[in-house]
């Protein structure tokens, strides 16, 4: 068996997907499978995938699901994984050639280390220039909320999960009619329990398509209320710091309110918080309306 997965959630990437695969043929260890989720894409992902699968350069699974968005990709990738360790490489991502290598290597230090979740490691952009900051050295090892809340780093990092680990938390939630839960939903439980090994080395080259979520935030917030209201729930409970928490439930009201739900006023996560955070909240759910009004009517 091998020793990573590489999953790749995908919705009408086609046009992309060619340059992580370019990447993954190019990996100096081949001790991976790459593990592609079709979310319902409607042009040529399949065929594509296909034939790749044909050539056999490397291991390739694919699997095919109705649209589920970003968070019921992961929840398949997570049920179909059964190598020791995953990553995901989004379809317009991909790996520099010695990033599996890496990984591999690092296997060994933390694989029978039960405090260890797994490993995070850098995300940089095409000409190398690290994405954010480094990771603070000296350190061995750390939760991901405590290096960006504690230790001040900034930026997406590349985060590699011990499979049995992912597996003791519950999926992401899919609510009818959304598309979309932030991701560091199920990293902050995981944190709650498990350290990452600190990696700093690039794992990852990221771009940030106009039609990624990355660059269509206020638009995310508008169209999944409940998925971000799930988050910030988690986010309210387990937050480390005032200021995270504070902030979180300004975006708490924000999404009652979109929800027309006004529970808040009497039942929240952290309710003298909440009550601080009304007019803040109020605000925000205006400033969203407004900025999204000629995107969504």
């Amino acid at each position: 068996m091998k020793t990573l997965t590489i999953f790749t959630p995908t919705y009408n990437r086609a046009y992309c997907l060619g340059q992580c695969y370019e990447s993954l043929l190019n990996q100096t260890s081949k001790d991976f499978v790459w593990l592609i989720i079709d979310d319902g894409s409607t042009d040529n992902t399949k065929n594509l995938v296909e034939s790749w699968m044909r050539k056999k350069h490397i291991s390739i699974q694919y699997h095919y699901q109705n649209n589920q968005g970003m968070h019921g990709g992961h929840n398949s990738a997570y049920t179909l994984i059964k190598t020791p360790l995953n990553v995901c490489i989004d379809s317009d991502d991909y790996m520099p050639e010695e990033a599996v290598e890496k990984i591999i290597s690092c296997w060994p230090k933390i694989k029978n280390n039960r405090n260890i979740a797994g490993i995070v490691g850098l995300d940089a952009d095409k000409y190398g220039n690290i994405i954010g900051t480094k990771l603070p050295y000296g350190l061995t090892e750390c939760t991901l909320s405590k290096l960006y809340h504690l230790h001040g780093i900034k930026g997406d990092k590349k985060l590699v999960y011990k499979t049995e680990i992912i597996k003791q938390f519950q999926s992401y939630p899919i609510f009818e009619g959304e598309k979309f839960v932030p991701l560091g939903t199920l990293y902050l439980l995981i944190d709650q329990h498990y350290s990452l090994k600190i990696l700093n080395e690039i794992l990852c080259i990221v771009e940030y398509l106009p039609d990624g979520s990355s660059l269509n935030i206020l638009k995310q917030y508008r169209l999944n209320p409940k998925g971000f209201l799930y988050s910030r729930e988690v986010a309210i409970k387990y937050g480390i710091k005032f200021g995270q928490k504070f902030k979180n439930s300004i975006h708490y009201i924000s999404s009652k309110i979109q929800l027309k739900d006004f529970s808040f006023l009497w039942r929240s996560p952290n309710l003298l918080l909440t009550y601080f955070a009304m007019i803040p909240g109020i605000i925000l759910y205006f400033y969203i309306r407004i900025k999204t009004f000629r995107e969504i009517k």
